[in-house]
């Protein structure tokens, strides 16, 4: 059918399908890039967002011949030329409200319809038109801010959109546009789905309907048979090689247990066969055509199952070491079932899956029995955290081509570089045979440190030598994708009257589920991210970690840490309380300060012994002070309502920057003819502002103008090797390559102008704007690199840089919370978040903020309302961003706030730390005390459902 309609100003006249989505239409017919798709067609993420005779709709909600007749709007709308951004977009990427960017246009135009309407919106007036799209990066208050920005420049008032640190330096923590900001906000093409080739192949994934079975049989022939089906890939004809899904350094801390497909199924959602084919129709037939029969298991569902004496076997194949087999290896093996499949541990980690044991480890410090009996007050309690998820507003995605002779993959990964060696070891292929292309990443969040869809698709390009595309469903993004890990853990804290801690342990269970991706590092950072930040003589820990048959876990923003700081800040609170003293001066008796010595960091490692930590920047003392003042701590809040009473609380965090003795990060800049300046660096930047980070680095180094940097990052051809951007790297690590490799080229300037100038480099220096001064003249950055590519100079120059160390560069944090708890309906809101920072230099102040608001959305979402729910056979009753829960637009605290306390670190580019992680840390444990504060008790367990509160209360 034909349908005529305007789009974006331009009258159209175009050819559809009956009945074709209008959202794909868009995409793909009229190719528009911005309008997508995230969440199956229900319109809930909101990225979909058009504008139909100016009123915002769901492109996803209509069918293509609703357009007809219409004046349709896209974000492409706004831009005032090709290429450029309108001034509401400018001060969205300048406001930092742009981090990942994949719902950035969605949100532009929502802004913009909103301003149409309404010359000056308040805040309630911007909720209400943002409220149907999810943003999970910003924690939405940075989008405040951009309106602020917008009204303030059109009225040509003066506003800084962040404030700014450092005075001494140009570009480092001074607030300034991301350099891919155009782009994101502009919804030009940058992700995935924007390089998907017309001829490419869709691949989909058959997936168990059981928590735990074996196939017993698994027929594809009526399915190979049918129109436009080029593979169908299952456990029969897949590689025979065992890995991790786990993104970390080789030899990864996680057992290699799975291979592309098993024979047994392990979870609801589980892979059973993957279909290769021309069209999604035709890949969906061919899946309701494969006949698959089970042998169905008791599924194991939790921690108390798993370790049940005689409970089922989650894995109950054969063992192998690579180093460090156990002496009665043998006598383990004897009654493996060869069915499961086996596991090879690359050294060992405290495994016996006999027991349902993926890893365990323990260790301490001093003697806890006797710091004990030391102890006047001595308080145990046992707090649980459930399964939480990641909800990027992009779902997992690949697309894989052949180049020759090699695979290309283009990915939305943290790890570009572990992807290109898990795909080229599944594929039997040597490194330099697989090129992986990090596109922008629409949200990770940790679950994208998985390789979940790569090794697939890359399999089967390489055996039909077509291109492939896969972009997982909505469902599939909570049945097969990483989460958080669900943990028990008991603290036992000893303490004098003064509140000196003499003894501090914690003992942790948890529940890796079907396979051990992460599983000793994560539960392990629940300890290594929370009981430094106490000095005590006298600390044990214990961490077990279990399998089950339960949905997926890996990482997630946090990493372990948000579960620990929970059930340690939360018993320091308890602590204080039987002490009869305040939680505040309890902290300050016994909290890390500049100048401590943790050697407890020592045997906190991943895997391997750690490194004791001396602390050169910690700027916790000031946060703690700032925070109480600006939540007025001490002063009790009152409620006008009698049925509503308000609390307060608050928690000191930490995380790390980056994992010293493992991580290595590596970049080059180099100096083109004409004086600018390419960073080629390995890192991925999630949508954290990476790319800028190193930008900066290489601007401030070589004095020469931000917009005089470009960045190429995240391809395994055009850049050297970077860990990844997981555990806090980032700026660590990938700027700190960054700014070694540009210290390097300014070396090499100036060893080049002395030689032109006939002059001692020790008389020269390189000043702003790029220029070589000093010399008997003056040079300019292009003079120079032109001589150096002349008939005589010594060729192009650049610089390299290789970022390690066995130096800790600990962020620190103090949250404070104020909540308001309905006594009859147990409702909590929160209506202060004050989360006070010490990331060293921030070195992108607004966006540094995005991710401190983002980070602390995500922890209040864990605390009140996410969790993954599972009935008895392990399926998930909740697995839709509708029924899932997670924080939205109106769930924000009327009163929130992000802030940084500055400090120095020695280690860290230009003083910097991490930022990104440590946010995720403070609002469980803040709003238990603010809840126990308001009404008198202690909830132990995520999420504080009203149903909990009331039980605690005696009234339910």
């Amino acid at each position: 059918m034909r349908i005529q309609f305007t789009l974006n100003g331009i009258a159209r006249t175009v050819t559809v399908e009956p009945g074709m989505n209008a959202q794909k239409f868009l995409q793909t017919v009229m190719h528009i890039p911005s309008v997508r798709s995230g969440d199956d067609g229900t319109g809930y993420i909101g990225n979909d967002v058009i504008l139909v005779d100016q009123t915002p709709m769901s492109a996803q909600r209509l069918i293509a011949a609703q357009l007809h007749g219409r004046d349709i709007r896209t974000v492409e709308s706004l831009s005032p030329e090709p290429g450029k951004l309108s001034d509401l977009q400018r001060a969205l990427v300048d406001s930092g409200a742009v981090q990942d960017g994949y719902n950035s246009p969605a949100a532009a135009l929502l802004l913009h319809d909103l301003l149409n309407r309404v010359a000056e919106p308040d805040r309630a007036q911007v909720q209400d038109a943002l409220s149907g799209l999810f943003v999970r990066d910003c924690g939405y208050e940075p989008f405040f801010t951009a309106i602020e920005l917008y009204l303030a420049r059109r009225q040509g008032r003066d506003m800084e959109p962040a404030p700014s640190f450092r005075p001494e330096y140009r570009e480092v923590g001074k607030p300034r546009a991301r350099v891919d900001g155009q782009g994101l906000a502009g919804g030009m093409k940058a992700f995935v789905e924007d390089r998907v080739a017309p001829e490419a192949l869709v691949l989909h994934m058959l997936r168990s309907p059981h928590a735990h079975a074996y196939i017993t049989e698994i027929d594809t022939s009526e399915a190979e048979t049918m129109p436009g089906v080029h593979l169908i890939v299952t456990h029969e004809n897949c590689p025979e090689t065992n890995y991790t899904q786990a993104g970390q350094g080789f030899p990864e801390p996680s057992p290699h247990d799975r291979r592309m497909f098993n024979r047994k199924v392990r979870h609801v959602g589980d892979r059973v066969a993957a279909v290769v084919a021309e069209t999604h129709e035709a890949a969906q037939a061919a899946m309701d055509r494969i006949r698959v029969e089970y042998e169905v298991l008791e599924p194991v569902l939790n921690i108390e199952q798993a370790e049940r004496e005689g409970a089922p076997l989650v894995h109950g194949g054969p063992q192998e070491y690579v180093v460090g087999a156990p002496d009665d290896l043998d006598e383990m093996n004897r009654d493996s079932d060869p069915r499961d499949g086996k596991i090879t541990y690359q050294f060992p980690i405290g495994a016996n899956p006999r027991k349902n044991i993926a890893a365990s480890i323990s260790g301490g410090l001093g003697d806890t029995e006797a710091g004990f009996e030391q102890a006047d007050v001595v308080l145990e309690q046992t707090y649980k955290t459930g399964q939480i998820y990641c909800t990027p507003p992009e779902t997992h995605v690949v697309y894989t081509h052949m180049d020759n002779n090699r695979v290309v993959v283009h990915a939305s990964t943290q790890v570009p570089w572990h992807v290109r060696r898990l795909v080229a070891t599944v594929l039997g292929l040597p490194q330099n045979r697989v090129r992986v292309v990090k596109e922008r990443v629409g949200g990770g969040y940790g679950s994208k440190q998985d390789i979940l869809l790569e090794d697939v698709c890359a399999w089967a390009t390489y055996r039909t030598n077509r291109p492939v595309y896969s972009h997982y469903t909505r469902t599939e993004e909570f049945t097969a994708c990483s989460s958080r890990h669900p943990m028990t853990i008991r603290v036992k804290l000893g303490a004098k009257k003064d509140g000196t801690l003499t003894a501090v342990e914690m003992h942790s269970k948890a529940d890796t589920g079907p396979y051990g991706n992460h599983c000793l590092t994560v539960p392990m950072n629940a300890c290594s991210k929370s009981l430094p930040l106490f000095l005590c003589d006298n600390v044990s820990f214990s961490v077990t970690i279990f399998y089950s048959n339960i949905l997926p876990t890996g990482a997630y923003q946090g990493y372990g840490a948000p579960q620990g700081s929970f059930a340690l800040q939360t018993a320091i609170a308890e602590l204080a309380h039987e002490l009869g003293m305040s939680h505040m001066d309890v902290v300050e008796k016994n909290r890390v300060r500049q100048g401590s010595r943790l050697e407890l960091m020592r045997i906190l490692g991943e895997g391997r012994e750690g490194v004791a930590a001396d602390i050169e920047s910690c700027g916790l003392g000031d946060a703690l002070k700032r925070g109480a003042q600006s939540m007025e701590l001490d002063t009790p809040a009152t409620s006008n309502d009698p049925d509503v009473c308000i609390g307060k609380g608050f928690a000191i965090i930490q995380q790390g920057s980056g994992l010293p003795g493992l991580d290595q990060a590596n970049g080059r800049v180099c100096l083109c003819s004409d004086g600018s300046v390419l960073v080629q660096q390995g890192g991925a930047d999630l949508g954290t502002g990476l790319d800028t980070v190193m930008a900066k680095m290489a601007a401030e180094t070589m004095q020469v103008p931000l917009d005089k940097v470009a960045v190429v990052s995240g391809d395994t051809d055009a850049t050297p090797f970077d860990t990844g951007a997981y555990a806090s790297s980032g700026t660590f690590f990938s700027g700190g390559a960054a700014m070694l490799a540009a210290r390097d080229l300014h070396k090499k300037v100036l060893k080049r102008a002395a030689h032109i100038l006939e002059t001692s480099v020790d008389d020269l220096r390189l000043d702003y704007p790029g220029v070589v001064t000093g010399g008997p003249r003056e040079l300019t950055l292009a003079q120079i690199a032109h001589d150096a590519e002349s008939g005589e100079g010594l060729g192009p120059i650049w610089g390299r840089g290789s970022f390690t160390t066995e130096h800790h560069a600990i962020p620190y944090g103090a949250h404070f919370a104020q909540v308001a708890v309905n006594k009859r309906t147990g409702e909590v809101r929160v209506q202060k978040y004050h989360a006070l920072h010490d990331c060293g230099t921030p070195i992108n102040p607004e966006l540094a903020a995005g991710q401190i608001y983002g980070g602390a959305l995500k922890s209040m979402g864990h605390a009140l309302w996410e969790e993954m729910v599972l009935d008895e056979t392990g399926t998930p009753e909740n697995p839709t961003m509708e029924e899932y829960c997670a924080p939205g637009m109106l769930d924000i605290p009327e009163d929130f706030r992000a802030d940084f306390v500055v400090t120095d670190d020695p280690h860290g580019p230009f003083g910097a730390k991490s930022i990104s992680e440590i946010a995720t840390n403070g609002a469980a444990p803040a709003i238990a005390e603010a809840i126990h504060d308001a009404v008198g008790v202690w909830i132990r367990d995520w999420p504080f459902t009203p149903e909990k509160i009331l039980r605690a209360m005696g009234t339910l």
